[in-house]
């Protein structure tokens, strides 16, 4: 059975595939033969906007975090040979704040919904039962239905395609290497230290900053560029937040 097909998720591609329709005929004056492009990183940018009240959540939760670090590092000296009585004390700390250690997870979680949409988009010739006129748009010579991997594989790569999946992925490195720097985790080399604050646990924390990139190379261009532009959002989302909330000092 065809996940798209079901009658729900049908009816919400449906919508989309309209709303992106009508961004294109918006942009064509302006864009050109890129309206298409143009228009799902106008989706992005109206996604990430409405999300933003999330992402002011995640500072928040982030700076609770912080300010809750040495409190843990006691914990963890306190209980460490009785690993329930830690995780039940850990949460008694965090209920105590009114927070959880999951807090700040959501955009992620917000966003893969859309991500999903815009990959089914640019996948499938037919979109609840229409022609799926959306296939038909490139940008630069490059079909957005195209991915990186598939072009490689079917044999239809070419200068126009690797130059511009290059550029598209050259973003979301940069980005990614830009935010490692930014935001890289602070370390904590003593015997009691927890495992998650250690080097090894920093350097897997850096790496995955550009799992991102991988995941690029794999998906049609349409949702390439909605990566990459919700990344570089991101960086500069966090680093706004982040002089508005400061993370607590040792």
């Amino acid at each position: 059975m065809d996940l798209y097909a079901f009658p729900p998720i049908a009816a919400i591609l449906d919508a989309a595939y309209a709303l992106l329709m009508q961004l294109i005929a918006l942009l064509e004056p302006v864009a050109g033969s890129a309206a298409a492009a143009a228009s799902v990183i106008l989706l992005t940018l109206l996604v990430r906007a409405a999300l933003i009240p999330v992402g002011i959540s995640q500072a928040k939760a982030e700076q609770t975090r912080s300010r809750l670090a040495p409190k843990l590092r006691e914990l963890q000296k306190r209980h460490k040979r009785d690993p329930e009585r830690l995780q039940r004390e850990t949460m008694k700390l965090y209920a105590d704040e009114k927070t959880s250690p999951f807090a700040g997870c959501l955009p992620m979680l917000a966003q893969a919904p859309v991500v999903a949409i815009v990959y089914a988009l640019f996948l499938h010739s037919a979109i609840a039962g229409h022609a799926n006129t959306l296939l038909t748009q490139q940008l630069l010579g490059v079909p957005l239905g195209l991915s990186a991997v598939g072009a490689v594989t079917s044999g239809a790569a070419t200068v126009a395609t690797a130059g511009v999946f290059a550029a598209v992925i050259a973003v979301i490195v940069v980005v990614a290497e830009l935010t490692r720097r930014a935001f890289r985790p602070p370390i904590d080399e003593s015997a009691d230290a927890s495992p998650l604050a250690g080097a090894g646990m920093a350097r897997l924390a850096g790496a995955l900053q550009f799992t991102t990139a991988v995941f690029a190379l794999f998906v049609p261009l349409a949702a390439a560029l909605y990566l990459a532009t919700t990344v570089a959002w991101t960086l500069v989302q966090r680093l706004v937040l982040r002089r508005r909330f400061p993370l607590a000092t040792a």
